[in-house]
C-alpha cells in the first residue's frame, strides 16, 4: 500500500472533478444516484399512508394466531383509508383500497355490511368516491402471470392500499416453509408496488410457535418494511408494529369486536359479523409471557397438578403449593403433544427445553423430581381442585371410570383454558369474537340463534 497523508490526500482532486470515462447505460445510473457527503440533507417530509403505521408504496405483513381477528383489523384500516379518516387518531393519505379476498368473500361481504351499518356517513363517502374494490378470487403470486396481470388492471388508478389476505391462499403451489418460493411472492409484492404505486399489505398466519413471529420462511420478514402482530388477552386484541424500517417500533392499538345484527337466513336464524371498537389496553403482567412450546408444557403442567397435585412435606418444598412428579408431568406434555415430531428423542428434547425455559423464566421450580408452579395467579384454583381430587380419592368415592375420564379430562382455570392452546371452552358466534354478548334485535328471539358466517 502506497504511504499517502492525510495532507497529501487532502490535496488529491475530488473524483468528481476528474474527466468522467464513458460509461455503459448501467454504469452512468450508478454514477448518478452516487450523493457525495456533503450533499446529504435530512427528509423531513413523512411518506405515510396511516401515520406511525404503514408507510406510502411499502410492503408490510399483518399476521397473528388463527381465529385472533386478523381480517376485521385490516379492513378496518383499509375502509378508513378508502374513506380519507383518520385511523383513530393516526393520520392518513386516503385513496383507492383493493382488497384481495382469496379465501372467498363472502365473509368480508358481511364484515363490511356491519360497517355500513354502524359508521354510514364512511360508507357513503367510500361509496361516493368509489374507493374500494373487493376481489374475490384466489391468486398465485408465486409464479409469473398474475401479478402482473393485476397491475395492469389496478395501475392507471393509481391504488393506495392492496391487502393480500391471506398468503397461504395466494401461493399457488408454492412453499411458504422455503426461502426460494417465499422469494417469488414477496418479488411479486414488489412489482406491484413499483407499478401501481400502493402500499401492499399482507395477512398471514403465526407460527405454531408464535414467539418466532409469522409462519414460514423469514425471508418474507427480511423482506418487509412494517410488520404488525395481533394477539388476544380474553376479549381485547391488541395490534403491535414489531418492525419498522423508518418509523419507530412498539406502537400499540387495542380493540374488541363488537356484534352487528345483519339479518336472518333461509332458517330464520339471526346472522351477524363485528366492527372494530377501540378500548384500553389490557393490564400488563409482570411474569414473563409463555408462548408456543412454553405455554403448552405450563398448562400440562396445570392440568396434571389439578388432578395428582400434593403438598410435599420437608424444607426444600413450599408448605403454599401443590407438586406433581417431573414424570407425571412429562406424561402429560405428551397428551398435550408438546413435540411436533414422531420420535421418542424428539419428545425428550422438547421437554428439556421447555422445562429449562419454564425455570429460567422464574414460572417453575424442580427438587428432588418433583415440579411446582411459582406464580401464584396460577395457582389458587389448581389448589382447589386438587383438594377435592384428594378428598374423594380419601373417601374411595371415585370410581376407576371417573379416574380414566379424570386422567384425560381438561380443567377449566377460572373460566379460563386450562388446557390445549387449541381448545376453546366458550364455542364463539363467529371467528374472531371469542365470549361476546349480542344483544337480541328482538325481543322474542331465540338466545342460541346467533349463528356466524365469518372466516378469519
Amino acid at each position: 500500500m502506497m504511504g499517502y497523508s492525510f495532507r497529501d490526500i487532502d490535496g488529491m482532486a475530488d473524483p468528481r472533478d476528474m474527466p468522467e470515462p464513458a460509461p455503459k447505460a448501467r454504469a452512468q445510473a450508478i454514477w448518478n444516484a452516487m450523493q457525495p457527503f456533503s450533499a446529504i440533507k435530512p427528509v423531513l417530509t413523512s411518506r405515510y399512508m396511516v401515520k406511525g403505521w404503514l408507510d406510502r408504496e411499502a410492503l408490510s405483513v399483518v399476521y397473528g394466531e388463527s381465529n385472533v381477528g386478523k381480517t376485521f383489523f385490516a379492513l378496518d384500516m383499509a375502509l378508513h383509508v378508502a374513506a380519507g379518516e383518520p385511523w383513530y387518531g393516526a393520520k392518513v393519505q386516503g385513496g383507492l383500497v383493493v382488497y384481495i379476498a382469496a379465501e372467498g368473500g363472502s365473509g368480508l361481504a358481511s364484515r363490511i355490511d356491519a360497517f355500513k351499518r354502524e359508521k354510514s356517513d364512511l360508507a357513503k363517502r367510500i361509496a361516493e368516491e368509489g374507493n374500494f374494490e373487493l376481489l374475490s378470487l384466489t391468486m398465485d403470486f408465486c409464479a409469473p402471470g398474475d401479478g402482473e396481470a393485476l397491475a395492469d388492471v389496478i395501475s392507471s388508478r393509481r391504488p393506495r392500499l392492496i391487502i393480500v389476505d391471506t398468503l397461504a391462499r395466494s401461493m399457488g403451489n408454492g412453499d411458504e416453509n422455503t426461502a426460494q418460493d417465499m422469494g417469488r411472492f414477496v418479488k411479486n409484492m414488489d412489482f406491484i408496488r413499483a407499478e401501481t404505486g400502493a402500499h401492499v399489505m399482507v395477512i398471514h398466519h403465526s407460527g405454531k410457535d408464535a414467539s418466532k413471529g409469522a409462519r414460514g420462511s423469514g425471508a418474507l420478514r427480511a423482506a418487509v418494511d412494517t410488520e404488525i402482530e395481533l394477539t388476544r388477552d380474553e376479549m381485547i386484541i391488541t395490534a403491535e408494529a414489531k418492525k419498522q424500517r423508518d418509523m419507530a417500533t412498539g406502537q400499540t392499538f387495542s380493540y374488541m369486536l363488537e356484534p352487528v345484527f345483519l339479518g336472518k337466513d333461509e332458517d330464520g336464524d339471526a346472522v351477524t359479523s363485528c366492527i372494530v371498537t377501540p378500548c384500553d389496553a389490557p393490564a400488563k403482567s409482570r411474569k414473563p409471557k409463555l408462548a408456543g412450546k412454553q405455554k403448552i408444557a405450563m398448562q400440562a403442567l396445570q392440568d396434571a397438578m389439578s388432578q395428582h397435585g400434593e403438598v410435599k412435606q420437608g424444607d426444600m418444598f413450599p408448605a403454599s403449593r401443590t407438586c406433581v412428579s417431573v414424570d407425571l408431568w412429562r406424561d402429560y406434555c405428551q397428551r398435550h403433544s408438546l413435540s411436533d415430531g414422531d420420535t421418542a428423542a424428539s419428545f425428550r428434547m422438547a421437554f428439556k427445553r421447555a422445562k429449562e425455559s419454564l425455570h429460567d423464566k422464574e414460572r417453575i421450580r424442580v427438587v428432588d423430581g418433583y415440579v411446582w408452579i411459582c406464580d401464584e395467579e396460577d395457582v389458587p384454583s389448581v389448589l382447589e381442585r386438587s383438594k377435592e381430587h384428594s378428598e374423594r380419592g380419601a373417601d374411595g368415592a371415585e370410581t376407576q371410570g371417573e379416574q380414566r375420564n379424570n386422567a384425560s379430562h381438561v380443567t377449566p382455570r377460572d373460566g379460563r383454558d386450562g388446557g390445549q392452546s387449541s381448545v376453546t371452552n366458550v364455542t364463539p358466534p363467529y371467528k374472531g369474537c371469542y365470549g361476546v354478548t349480542v344483544t337480541q334485535p328482538d325481543a322474542d328471539e331465540d338466545p342460541d340463534a346467533w349463528r356466524g358466517q365469518i372466516d378469519d
